[in-house]
């Protein structure tokens, strides 16, 4: 699954960012307010406009203060995933259980630093696991190789039954590093730069879908 993020879009033309990629399994929506990280981007409003304007499944991705108080709202909007982050949450099991009952999939993000043994018995209420390879905040930065040690503990969980949910990374993952994430075990890619930076984003997200399937055929016994 490849997931085109909008924050390195052009914000001007933001339905005209969307249609460029059309095969792409969900657009990735970076929501951060400027408190939980350094970053100020969009919120709600915007959410629900690009909910208007596209068929593809919205994954919100909050990198907020307070997500209990505010994730539900971006769920009721349409959202189609709707990820917070462990180290905000305040009771991230009731968190998933009202986003799910609010009609989205819920999911839970891990900052590179913040190991996942301790939220392995959370993670059962959640659809998606989304690992962070950068330090979230800002598009562009390079790619974290160690967090993938992260991926491959949840991609063994996920395939030994004790969990159920998709496996994410988000943060540097390019026509270079899209190989190794996908040999650790990542479900889906979210892809910035390497998208929108494209001559022609479309093909881009054909050419990192088709590179992920290689590497994860190569890497199968």
């Amino acid at each position: 699954m490849i997931a085109p993020s909008i924050l390195s879009a052009d914000f001007a033309r933001l339905a005209d960012e969307l249609a460029s990629v059309p095969t792409s399994d969900w657009i990735h929506v970076d929501v951060m307010d400027n408190h939980f990280v350094p970053n100020l981007t969009l919120g709600l409003p915007v959410v629900k406009s690009l909910l208007k304007v596209t068929d593809i499944p919205i994954d919100c991705h909050l990198m907020i203060e307070d997500p209990d108080r505010w994730a539900i709202e971006y769920a009721e909007a349409g959202a189609y995933n709707v990820t917070v982050h462990v180290e905000a949450a305040r009771d991230p099991i009731k968190l998933a259980r009202n986003l799910r009952a609010a009609g989205a999939k819920a999911g839970l993000s891990v900052k590179p630093g913040t190991p996942l043994e301790p939220y392995v018995d959370v993670l059962k209420h959640y659809d998606t696991l989304l690992v962070m390879s950068v330090e979230p905040g800002f598009g562009g930065q390079k790619f974290m190789a160690d967090v993938l040690e992260k991926v491959r503990q949840a991609r063994h969980l996920v395939d030994t039954g004790h969990l159920k949910l998709i496996v994410e990374i988000d943060g540097g993952i390019n026509a270079d590093t899209i190989e190794q994430a996908a040999q650790a075990g990542v479900d889906c890619f979210v892809a910035g730069s390497a998208v929108y930076d494209a001559a022609d984003p479309g093909k881009a997200v054909e050419a990192l879908r088709a590179e992920a399937a290689r590497a994860q055929a190569a890497g199968t016994p």
